[in-house]
């Protein structure tokens, strides 16, 4: 289980994580939702590891994440950005081998070039495989980084537990490729493996979220299954919205009417 307690951030004199305490269980899709600048990309960089300048503490399966080294952490947990621009051109195939570096010394082993080789197919880039990543479009270079992360921590971990982050995976991607990223996701989620993400569509998020986590002004104003914790109430503390909540005829998932 990956948790979090207490955990507080600031930058000057501006608090932008207020004491948030956080569990999420293996096996499950997390995904945080609220407005912008409420604290939602910062709780990603905080959990992964990215920013360990805060007040708390945030536990991988019980061992506290500051005690782990860089190595370590990168070979169990991966995060996809918002960042996608390289300052350097690669091929394609190079930047998705890169996810494999923290799993050999010196030259990539033929597991390593057959996982690179499995995930490209599996994110529909097998005829972009020697392209110039530079000369890729927005959503394109996305799924790239996608296909980078999922080979950094394919392997199933041997004794200990692989979280995924993604923050804002969605962007620049169009309906069909946003389906596929979090089918994707999903399909890996077992008793090892934890996903964390942050989306701005409620309605996506509440298809395929197990757990909501809805912040606003850096503090934690509610979490559980989206069937048990969205209500037009909510979504009028949160967004500042009017809404009316239905139900999927297929998945009984609830749907936000704006």
């Amino acid at each position: 289980m990956l948790s979090a307690q207490q955990l507080k951030y600031t930058i000057g004199q501006k608090n932008i994580l207020n004491a948030i305490s956080v569990n999420f269980l293996p096996g499950t899709c997390n995904l945080i939702i609220g407005p912008n600048g409420s604290g939602k990309s910062t709780l990603i960089k905080l959990l992964s590891g990215e920013v360990d300048n805060f007040e708390g503490e945030v536990l991988y399966n019980g061992v506290n994440l500051k005690s782990f080294t860089k190595q370590t952490l990168a070979s169990c947990r991966s995060v996809l950005s918002q960042q996608t621009e390289l300052s350097f051109p690669m091929l394609v195939e190079e930047v998705v081998l890169l996810g494999r570096n923290p799993h050999f010394e010196f030259n990539p082993t033929k597991k390593d070039t057959a996982i690179v080789q499995e995930v490209i197919a599996l994110l529909d880039l097998t005829s972009f495989t020697n392209r110039n990543y530079q000369s890729l479009s927005g959503g394109e270079k996305q799924r790239v980084h996608y296909a980078r992360v999922l080979a950094q921590i394919w392997d199933k971990p041997a004794g200990t537990h692989r979280y995924l982050f993604l923050d804002e995976p969605l962007n620049n991607l169009d309906i069909y490729y946003q389906q596929v990223f979090l089918s994707i996701a999903n399909s890996l989620l077992n008793e090892t493996t934890t996903l964390i993400g942050v989306v701005h569509d409620i309605n996506i998020a509440m298809r395929y979220a197990d757990e909501l986590f809805f912040l606003k002004e850096g503090t934690l104003v509610k979490n559980g299954a989206p069937e048990k914790i969205v209500d037009a109430i909510l979504l009028k503390e949160v967004f500042n919205i009017d809404t009316q909540i239905i139900t999927h005829p297929s998945t009984n998932k609830p749907i936000v009417i704006f």
